[in-house]
C-alpha cells in the first residue's frame, strides 16, 4: 500500500461540454462501458496503484455521484482506506464555489492536514486509462522533484487543446504554455522517440495528472492565492521560479472525456476486437457498484461488436457497434448501431411493462425500432416504431425531448419519445 500518498480527484465544474449529460448528474458520476461511472476510472488506478485514501471534490449535482460511492467503496475497518467526497462549501476564508482546479484544491486542503502523507497526487475525475501511479512516484522520489506531470506525446491537431511543455535530458520541464496557438507551435515542438515521431506525436502534452510533495503543494497554492487553475496559473509559476518540476513520460492509452463526441468514441471504442483499454485485465481491476444482476437473455438478435452489460433483456433483430448498458430492455424488430443505450436504475414490473399506454411506453426500447449514431440516456420510454438517425446532416440544438450535438442525438435521462416519432 502506498501509504506515502494522498490522491484528491477533481470532479470538474458544472460539464457544460458533456450537456445533456450532466443535466442531472455531475461529470464523474456519467455512465460508462454499460456498467460503470467515470469516476471508477481514477479511484480504480489508485486501489490498483495501493493508494487507497482518496478524496473526491466536487460541487455540481453531485447527489448521484455521492450515492454511488458510499455504494461501492466500503473499506473494513481494519484499514485506514477511504473514498471521501469533499463538495464546495462555504467557510469563513471563502464564500465562493470553486473557481478552477486549484482553488478546489487549496479550499479543500484543510481536510487532509490530520493525514500523515508526504505526495499529493492531483488527479483527473474525466479521462480513460490505466495507469500505475507507482511508477510516476517512484521517478518524483528518485528526481527529487518538488512536482511531477504525466505527459503524453500529441500531434499538432491536438496540442492547441492541452498545456504543452518542454523539458531539458533529465527531463525537468523548463518551459509551459497552456492551450497554444497553432501560429506559435513550431516552436514547442519536442525530441521525440521514433514510434512517436512516426505518427506525428511531436508535442508533449500535460495529462492534468500531477504528483506534488505535501509541502510544495500548500506553498504554491499560497504564494499564488490569485491562480485559480494548476494548468494555467500554479505550474508555469511554479517553473518561472525554479522548483523542480519534472515530466514522466506515459506511453499508454489515454483519453480526455471532455465533450460528448470524445465521450462517444471513446465508448464505441470499447467494442473493438482489441480495445485499446482494457477492461478484461486480471490485475488491472476496473471496479463499480456490485449490483448482482442476473445474466442478460438475447431472443434473435445478431449481436455484432457490441458490449452488453448484466440484467438485459433483449429481443431485438440486429445490434452492431454499440455499448447496452445495465438493465436495457430492446423489443423485438429493432435495430441498433454505433449507440450507447445506458440502460435502467431498477426493473419495471409485468404489469407496467404490458400497458398499452402511447403516452408513457414502457421504460425501454420498444418495437420495430431504427436507432443509429445515438444515446440513450437512463430510464428512458422509447415507443414502437421509433427512427432516431443522427449523422451531419443534424443541426446541434436543443430539440426539447432530445439533444444534437456533432450530429450525435441524445435522448436525456427520463424522457419519453412516443410512437413512430423519427428524428
Amino acid at each position: 500500500m502506498h501509504s506515502s500518498t494522498i490522491a484528491v480527484i477533481l470532479g470538474g465544474g458544472q460539464g457544460t461540454r458533456l450537456y445533456p449529460l450532466t443535466k442531472l448528474r455531475s461529470k464523474p458520476a456519467v455512465p460508462i462501458a454499460g456498467k460503470y461511472r467515470l469516476v471508477d476510472i481514477p479511484i480504480s488506478n489508485c486501489l490498483n496503484s495501493g493508494i487507497r485514501r482518496i478524496y473526491v471534490l466536487t460541487q455540481f449535482n453531485s447527489a448521484s455521484l455521492n450515492r454511488h460511492i458510499k455504494n461501492t467503496y466500503n473499506f473494513d475497518v481494519f484499514s485506514s482506506g477511504f473514498v471521501d467526497i469533499l463538495a464546495a462549501e462555504q467557510t469563513p476564508k471563502s464564500k465562493n464555489w470553486y473557481q478552477g482546479t486549484a482553488d478546489a484544491v487549496r479550499q479543500s486542503i484543510h481536510h487532509m492536514t490530520n493525514k500523515q502523507h508526504k505526495h499529493v497526487a492531483i488527479l483527473s475525475g474525466d479521462q480513460l486509462y490505466q495507469m500505475d501511479y507507482r511508477k510516476m512516484i517512484e521517478k518524483h522520489e528518485n528526481n527529487n522533484a518538488d512536482l511531477t506531470v504525466a505527459t503524453i506525446p500529441v500531434e499538432a491537431e491536438d496540442a492547441t487543446g492541452f498545456g504543452i511543455m518542454k523539458t531539458n535530458e533529465s527531463g525537468l520541464i523548463e518551459r509551459f504554455i497552456e492551450k497554444p496557438d497553432k501560429e506559435e507551435l513550431d516552436q514547442w515542438q519536442s525530441d521525440m522517440p521514433e514510434k512517436f515521431r512516426s505518427q506525428g506525436r511531436h508535442y508533449l502534452a500535460s495529462m492534468g495528472i500531477y504528483i506534488f510533495k505535501k509541502e510544495v503543494l500548500t506553498e504554491l497554492l499560497d504564494r499564488y492565492e490569485d491562480s485559480t487553475d494548476f494548468g494555467k496559473g500554479i505550474i508555469p509559476k511554479a517553473i518561472e521560479d525554479n522548483y523542480r518540476v519534472q515530466s514522466y513520460e506515459y506511453d499508454g492509452y489515454w483519453t480526455d472525456i471532455g465533450t460528448v463526441k470524445s465521450f462517444f468514441k471513446a465508448n464505441l471504442a470499447l467494442t473493438d476486437d482489441l480495445p485499446e483499454f482494457n477492461l478484461y485485465d486480471n490485475e488491472d481491476f476496473i471496479y463499480t457498484r456490485a449490483r448482482l444482476l442476473p445474466a442478460s437473455k438475447l431472443s434473435g438478435t445478431t449481436f455484432d461488436h457490441s458490449v452488453l452489460a448484466e440484467g438485459c433483456l433483449i429481443e431485438a433483430s440486429r445490434i452492431e457497434r454499440s455499448v447496452i448498458g445495465i438493465r436495457s430492455r430492446i423489443g423485438k424488430g429493432t435495430t441498433i448501431e454505433r449507440s450507447i443505450i445506458m440502460g435502467n436504475d431498477y426493473f419495471q414490473s409485468r404489469e407496467e411493462l404490458d400497458q398499452k399506454d402511447s403516452d408513457q411506453p414502457p421504460m425501454a426500447i420498444g418495437e420495430r425500432c431504427f436507432i443509429s449514431n445515438a444515446i440513450i440516456d437512463k430510464n428512458c420510454s422509447i415507443g414502437n416504431d421509433v427512427r432516431i438517425a443522427g449523422g451531419d446532416h443534424l443541426e446541434d440544438g436543443d430539440y426539447g425531448e432530445y439533444h444534437v450535438v456533432d450530429g450525435i442525438v441524445i435522448v436525456p435521462k427520463r424522457s419519453v419519445i412516443k410512437d413512430g416519432t423519427k428524428i
